[in-house]
């Protein structure tokens, strides 16, 4: 069983987009939209629990570093030697490893190779030509393995197959077991400037100085997971990373006048910092504002000398799945604290001279806004730092991110500028969050951090500022993404590499989603809750999406499979019309027919017992052991049973049943309160195909106006068209769908009535008596019987 339960789960995440187009009644405009999601999500075990915990047996992996490393500024070039303590807390036996040597992405010929169409175009950027250039010629990027040992030295046996290595153990490797090993290798440094990708440095002609950015820059394992084995899965450059936690201590070797940011702590700052540099990072610890700890002065001044010395930087992680570093002569760095629930953390930010007119004034307060915010909505923030650096870039690692934001050479900057910075400042801290800590599979789901990173900094850029200019959260952002045709589109739950419009389908229709879920269909209240619940659940853990799903379920008591479905699984949009209104008002001159007649005669149908005998009724009869409780007890035998049998025949003149009205004339308080009231039939469709609620804004004839929503389940007993009646104490002057743009509806066109008729149509209105009184009930319709009188069908 748990063979198969691993085998469904990675062979469900293969193929779960297909979802939506899994129905339960096809052909039927009902029971499809709102179905269980069912078998489309993996099956719960052991280890990942139908609530969306994880199990009571949950385990996953961890692997320690202890890596030194020397960075050649001259030659570009950076050497390391690293030693890794792998832990085995599966259940399995493990015969190898696989590591991920994500530098072989520059490699001419160790790369994963995976080419994507392209098309030549009628203009090309410098870059761009560039970029197509150098990848046709051949080149010596890449890791080079220098050596690869067990503790003792002695070699291991390793094959690199692209951008992944399998080191085969020299011993079975038994749950609960560690294995240490060791890796030399060194690489040279690429101008990601040029060729692209998250790491490598950027060179400024102006004076002649480099900044260092380094990311996947160390051979890492992949992860060994109880839901897909090893995600070995090739890196490409476009699908992020999936990484086993661990603790690291790094030594970083550097030319003497840089300035080293890195993931974790620095330990040895005594040693690597000035006199008055130290000072100022003590000063840093309380103060209220950020405080240089190097200044502008000092980076200017090592720009120009260029040192010829080495110094050792050395940082300590702990409980992180990656480390990051930057390094360079040009670093202005300042830092303050920031607090969450009592506990300091140290929010700092390095910056050269390009970008001192931003990054000064307002970096480090976003890293800390950052940091509280998102321990607002998910857990508190468990690490001793976080650090912004600019770089010309966004891309985000534990506790450090690299983002951008210069000003002009005077200092002057752009409102566009101003607000892009901050916003990547935010995304890429916020990503401490998802998939630092939440630590999700971005090789194969890059929503699950881009989608849930993007919706939370919405969150957090709506508290900085209430005018921020986001363009991720709001339902109305991803309406034009929404409207292409749909063979320009996949589901949310499609493979990173896969993904064709990337930034819309992986970063703002998810957060858009998860807005919607709070601001619409669940309330904040409901949502926040749950949504604590799943940061608070899967911390320091491997989330899959369902666990995403199935917690927000769990948590809040609502039943959202046809959100996920539609929204996560599809590819319909919401386009809701509002087709017709019908206005009505009481008809109170209409008086009830009276039945004058005491006694009705009472029809009689032909005998039960003359209809068809099935198999069953033959079958009883025929066996003889079967005995019948009306021949056992005859006192049972009554009229109808010996009717049936035609042992007795029917009287119409004995058989009368007395009958009443089952109305009668309303009283005069009951017609007072009719006439006060308008009814408005309005006929909704679903054109788009995505169910969402219906949500009414009313305008009255005085002036004034209400909104009104209709959850998204009125849609399940027809999911192409809703009629719904609506009864007013005013006279309605024009409805508005969806006023506040709530529900993504990519056609606003269909979206209003602004004349509603003047005369209403009559509907006979009368008092019902109650069922004991009139004994059945009439079936009747007023509303319909009123539309077919007047032959009206809407204005």
């Amino acid at each position: 069983m748990k063979k198969l339960s691993l085998f469904l789960c990675g062979a469900l995440g293969l193929f779960s987009a297909s979802a939506q187009n899994t129905q339960n009644n096809p052909g039927s405009n009902h029971g499809n939209k709102f179905e269980q999601l069912g078998t489309t999500l993996p099956t719960a075990n052991e280890y990942r629990t139908a609530s969306g915990a994880p199990g009571p047996k949950y385990w996953q992996q961890r692997a320690d570093y202890d890596i030194k490393c020397e960075l050649d500024e001259a030659n570009l070039k950076l050497t390391g030697s690293e030693t890794i303590t792998y832990f085995n807390n599966s259940p399995n036996q493990l015969t190898f490893l696989w590591l991920q040597l994500d530098e072989n992405e520059h490699s001419s010929s160790k790369n994963a190779n995976y080419q994507d169409q392209n098309v030549m175009g009628r203009q090309m950027s410098d870059a761009g030509l560039k970029r197509a250039e150098m990848a046709t010629k051949p080149n010596d990027n890449g890791v080079n393995l220098v050596k690869v040992t067990d503790a003792t030295g002695k070699a291991l046996k390793y094959t690199v197959n692209k951008t992944m290595m399998r080191l085969e153990l020299p011993a079975v490797l038994k749950p609960g077991q560690q294995f240490v090993f060791k890796i030399d290798w060194n690489y040279k440094i690429t101008d990601r400037m040029t060729v692209g990708g998250r790491g490598g440095y950027e060179f400024f002609p102006e004076d002649g100085n480099h900044l260092f950015t380094m990311a996947q820059w160390y051979p890492r394992l992949c992860v060994y997971s109880d839901f897909q084995g090893w995600q070995n899965h090739q890196f490409t450059g476009r699908g992020e990373f999936a990484l086993t936690f661990g603790n690291f201590k790094v030594q970083m070797t550097v030319p003497g006048d840089h300035v080293v940011c890195a993931t974790g702590e620095g330990m040895n700052y005594p040693q690597v910092l000035s006199a008055a540099q130290l000072a100022r990072w003590q000063k840093a610890q309380t103060t209220k504002e950020p405080v240089e700890v190097v200044t502008l002065d000092e980076a200017k001044a090592a720009e120009k000398q260029k040192s010829k010395t080495k110094k050792t930087w050395i940082f300590k992680a702990d409980n992180v799945r990656d480390f990051a570093w930057g390094s360079s002569r040009k670093f202005v760095w300042d830092a303050m604290p920031a607090f969450v629930e009592g506990k300091k953390i140290m929010a700092m930010s390095f910056y050269g001279k390009e970008a001192y007119g931003l990054y000064r004034k307002m970096s480090t307060k976003a890293v800390a806004h950052t940091i509280k915010t998102y321990s607002k909505f998910t857990i508190p923030y468990p690490y001793p730092t976080a650090q912004s650096v600019e770089a010309a870039n966004g891309m985000e690692y534990p506790m450090i991110c690299f983002n951008y934001g210069r000003t002009e050479k005077d200092g002057t900057y752009s409102e566009g500028t101003k607000y892009g910075m901050l916003g990547v400042i935010i995304h890429e801290v916020g990503h401490n969050f998802f998939p630092m800590i939440i630590n999700s599979d971005e090789r194969q789901w890059s929503w699950m951090d881009e989608g849930l990173n993007s919706f939370v900094e919405y969150l957090a850029e709506e508290l900085w500022d209430n005018k921020f200019p986001t363009r991720g959260g709001p339902a109305w952002t991803i309406t034009d993404y929404m409207r292409l045709p749909k063979d320009q589109l996949e589901p949310i739950m499609t493979n990173s590499e896969n993904i064709a419009l990337f930034g819309p389908n992986a970063y703002t229709k998810p957060a858009t989603g998860l807005n919607i879920l709070r601001e619409t269909v669940m309330g904040r209240e409901l949502f926040d809750y749950a949504f604590k619940e799943y940061a608070r659940r899967w911390a320091f853990k491997h989330p899959e999406p369902a666990d995403l799903f199935r917690t927000l379920e769990d948590a809040s008591g609502e039943d959202l499979d046809w959100f996920w479905r539609g929204w996560f699984y599809g590819t319909d949009a919401c386009d809701i019309s509002l087709d017709t209104i019908k206005y009505f008002k009481a008809d109170l001159s209409y008086v009830p027919p009276v039945q004058n007649d005491s006694f009705a005669m009472r029809s009689l149908p032909k005998p039960a017992g003359s209809t068809f005998d099935d198999i069953s009724k033959i079958r009883n009869r025929e066996d003889k052991s079967i005995k019948f409780e009306t021949d056992v007890d005859s006192t049972l035998r009554d009229f109808y049973w010996r009717y049936n049998r035609g042992l007795e025949q029917y009287d119409s003149t004995k058989f009368k049943v007395p009958t009443t009205s089952n109305i009668e004339p309303m009283d005069e308080a009951m017609k007072q309160t009719m006439a006060n009231k308008h009814f408005y039939e309005i006929t909704f469709s679903n054109k788009g195909g995505l169910v969402m609620p219906i949500i009414l804004e009313w305008t009255y004839a005085d002036g004034t106006k209400e909104t009104e929503k209709i959850p998204a389940q009125v849609w399940r007993k027809n999911e192409g068209k809703v009629i719904k009646t609506f009864i007013k104490d005013k006279q309605v002057t024009k409805v508005q769908l969806d006023p506040m743009k709530e529900t993504a509806d990519i056609n606003v066109a269909n979206n209003s009535w602004p004349k509603i008729a003047d005369e209403p149509t009559k509907f006979q209105s009368f008092k019902m008596k109650t069922a004991a009184a009139r004994g059945q009930s009439t079936g009747v319709n007023p509303m319909q019987k009123a539309e077919e009188k007047s032959g009206k069908k809407g204005f």
